[in-house]
């Protein structure tokens, strides 16, 4: 039975997918029903950190099962607070509680709600190069083009030009400047929406579904200062950030700041059980020590999905797969610079850990981008992926960006091997063009 049988699948017209049916995975690797072996070089949706398979996890959930599968939210349960102790203990200093969800989108619907109860005010202003997730709040969140479907939007969503370093830096223009420039712009827009009305600022701290934009030298630090000088909560989403993909626990470790709120999701679970939270600073977590959080879900801080919280970090401590992301990721990033270099059509590389996009452009000189706004006119991106795929290597695009994004298990001869995939590919599809 085809997939589709039955199934709505994400983010496609239906009538022409030819899924891949799935028999198994391990690993780096998973399995269709012939038995073909794919490199999983994107961890999925950016999510299976720790790879497929890792029976620890298996064996705490079925514990969790077994003991007690489910508790309201509204009563104790030790799971839950253990989860809750160790993720505030690898966050920024000032982070103090966590609000349990099941989803990286339902933790920024969250946010906007924490932060607006916590201020008082109603604006919210968040990056055009951003995805928040596609539920109704976080899609308006969301500044690309997935937020469409949720249009005409929520009042009082305001949108500004978040950087894309490659795209945006002016012939001469040092990083400095850049990030100089785009804050003035940024304070401009925050005086003219009137700051007192503004409840919080959104940015992933490094930008992923968008393309992997690692902000300019200065950028975060100095957006951090302007919420801070206007009352402004700075709302970190480190959805697909968070637990060490970028080679930090967290991405903002990379800036030194510590942010107001942060909302996680992914690499808690490693998709293993759905799961996501809201994470608040100390100022926060008191002032709802008095008064009424207007928050609540059925599966808040679900058991099962805490204990595979807790194995996860387990996890990463024991096999020190965090320091393994920040290592490989620079392993990574320098193959991939070397395929730079041979490939005219690939215009720049970029990359923190295990969290890498390649960008192509029609012309290096003009940085022209391949593909744009949902639309691939010449099929490059289209023909890159079924190549890649048909050599047993998957991952996904966002427009001209192909993202890189394997699980930290990853070792340097599977990144050699994969890497020589995409150049192969590159050079059979450069073949057909010439």
């Amino acid at each position: 039975m085809s997939e589709r049988s039955y199934n709505l699948i994400s983010w496609c017209a239906q009538g022409h997918l030819k899924p891949l049916q799935i028999e198994r995975a391990e690993g780096l690797y998973f399995y269709d029903a012939q038995g073909k072996r794919y490199a999983d070089m994107s961890s999925q949706l950016v999510n299976l950190n720790i790879g497929h398979g890792n029976q620890k996890v298996a064996e705490a959930v079925y514990a969790q099962m077994q003991k007690l599968p489910y508790l309201a939210p509204n009563l104790g349960v030790d799971t839950r607070s253990e989860a809750a102790r160790r993720i505030v203990e690898k966050a920024p200093a000032n982070m103090a509680k966590v609000f349990f969800v099941n989803a990286g989108a339902e933790a920024n619907e969250n946010a906007i709600k924490i932060a607006r109860m916590f201020t008082g005010r109603t604006k919210i202003f968040s990056g055009y190069r951003s995805y928040h997730g596609a539920s109704y709040g976080a899609a308006n969140l969301t500044g690309e083009s997935r937020r469409f479907a949720s249009e005409p939007g929520i009042p009082g969503f305001v949108k500004f030009w978040n950087p894309h370093v490659y795209q945006d830096i002016l012939p001469g223009e040092t990083e400095a400047e850049l990030t100089k420039r785009l804050l003035k712009g940024l304070r401009a827009q925050i005086e003219a929406e009137q700051p007192e009305k503004i409840a919080a600022l959104f940015l992933e701290s490094i930008v992923g579904s968008n393309g992997i934009l690692i902000p300019p030298e200065g950028y975060m630090q100095g957006v951090r200062a302007l919420c801070s000088e206007y009352g402004i909560m700075m709302v970190c989403d480190e959805v697909m950030t968070g637990f060490g993909r970028t080679g930090t626990w967290f991405a903002v470790e990379h800036f030194a700041i510590q942010p107001d709120i942060m909302t996680i999701a992914k690499g808690s679970t490693c998709g293993y059980v759905p799961l996501g939270g809201v994470i608040v600073s100390q100022e926060i977590a008191d002032f709802f020590d008095e008064n009424k959080l207007w928050c609540g879900l059925t599966y808040s801080g679900h058991p099962v999905g805490c204990a595979a919280v807790n194995a996860v970090l387990t996890i990463y401590e024991e096999e020190h797969l965090i320091e393994a992301s920040q290592e490989q990721g620079v392993y990574l990033l320098e193959k991939l610079k070397e395929l730079q270099e041979k490939h005219a059509v690939i215009g720049n590389v970029r990359g923190k850990g295990l969290f890498c996009g390649v960008e192509f452009v029609k012309d290096r000189q003009n940085k022209t981008p391949i593909a744009a706004n949902g639309k691939d006119p010449d099929g490059f991106m289209k023909n890159l992926l079924q190549g890649l795929l048909q050599k047993g290597f998957y991952t996904y695009h966002h427009d001209n960006v192909l993202i890189i994004a394997p699980p930290f298990i990853i070792t340097k001869e599977q990144i050699d091997e994969n890497v020589a995939i995409l150049d192969e590919v590159l050079c059979e599809m450069a073949s057909k063009e010439g």
